[in-house]
């Protein structure tokens, strides 16, 4: 059993300007509703769908042994955030059955989000995050890849863009001044802007390049950069990142996002106003915002030092 018009409403995300990784994991997502439908459920149709199917794959989701879209074992356990995100995935296409007039055994509505966990936020301290930063210039041996890798990383702590946003950039997004236009999250148009740091970095970087294509990112594997699609993976610079903050024993998790968590962060330590740090950081809401300014544990401490009506011992 295949869910219904799966390919017509992935068509219809292309259609309306989705990201293609954004339509990648609406289809991986539905692939993985589709195969516990078809291997957990034995369901011979799509209308036997009920809602307790939905909590049946909820706690399916939860699970250790689960299987993703090809079939695969599961390397590890979901979290709350990814569930929900495959939950949203599903009230999507839903949506979309209703507005074309399809049948749906179940409505959007019934697909309730869970609830998710709170953990204690942590982001590195300035030190550790500035020295990830830099050290592809020591650790990397292939000059160019070094001056990307620096580039790169300069330019995700100096803006908090998202990584998809840095890897789908081309040069003209660019001025002279440093600042670049994005087309963020959900279509939403913002600028951010470079530090003088990281505008030398990027330069010394584009000084590397012989070519004339668009991507401002490419790969250098086999040197072969002559192909117009060519730009650098998110997944790479994921890897390479997981891989700078082993070799500096950083124990902190650090990836891409924490940059962007790191972003908003210490420019609040600084002062900066919530508002601004929305803007940069292109959320819709003051409230995600809010999520993504995690104080320090030493910003902590000194707060709770300076502020704590019996912080000054007794004579």
């Amino acid at each position: 059993m295949e869910l219904p018009y799966l390919e017509d409403f992935l068509l219809s995300l292309q259609v309306n300007a989705y990201s293609p990784e954004t339509i990648y994991n609406y289809e991986q997502d539905l692939k993985v509703f589709e195969r516990f439908l078809n291997e957990e459920l034995k369901l011979s149709g799509f209308d036997q769908v009920s809602k307790q199917s939905i909590e049946l794959f909820k706690a399916y989701l939860h699970a250790k042994d689960r299987r993703t879209a090809t079939g695969q074992e599961a390397e590890k356990v979901l979290s709350s955030g990814s569930i929900n995100r495959v939950l949203s995935s599903l009230r999507g296409y839903l949506n979309y059955l209703i507005e074309m007039d399809h049948k749906t055994p179940i409505l959007p509505e019934h697909i309730k989000l869970i609830k998710k966990e709170r953990k204690h936020p942590r982001v590195a301290e300035l030190s550790d995050l500035v020295r990830l930063i830099e050290v592809p210039s020591s650790l990397e041996k292939d000059k160019l890849v070094a001056a990307r890798n620096r580039a790169m990383l300069e330019i995700l702590f100096s803006t908090g863009m998202r990584i998809s946003e840095l890897c789908g950039l081309n040069r003209n997004q660019i001025d002279e001044s440093g600042k670049i236009f994005i087309m963020g999250k959900g279509k939403k148009q913002r600028f951010v802007y470079l530090t003088p740091r990281a505008m030398e970095h990027l330069n010394r970087y584009l000084a590397t390049r012989k070519d004339t294509l668009p991507a401002l990112f490419i790969p250098y594997s086999g040197r072969n950069v002559t192909s117009a699609k060519r730009r650098i993976s998110t997944n790479y610079l994921q890897e390479k990142i997981k891989d700078y903050r082993e070799k500096l024993k950083i124990n902190v998790p650090t990836s891409a996002h924490s940059l962007r968590h790191g972003f908003a962060t210490y420019l609040a330590e600084e002062g900066a106003s919530p508002a601004a740090i929305q803007i940069l950081l292109g959320h819709e809401s003051l409230d995600t915002t809010t999520r993504y300014v995690h104080a320090s544990d030493r910003f902590a401490q000194e707060t709770h030092r300076k502020f704590h009506p019996l912080a000054e011992p007794e004579d």
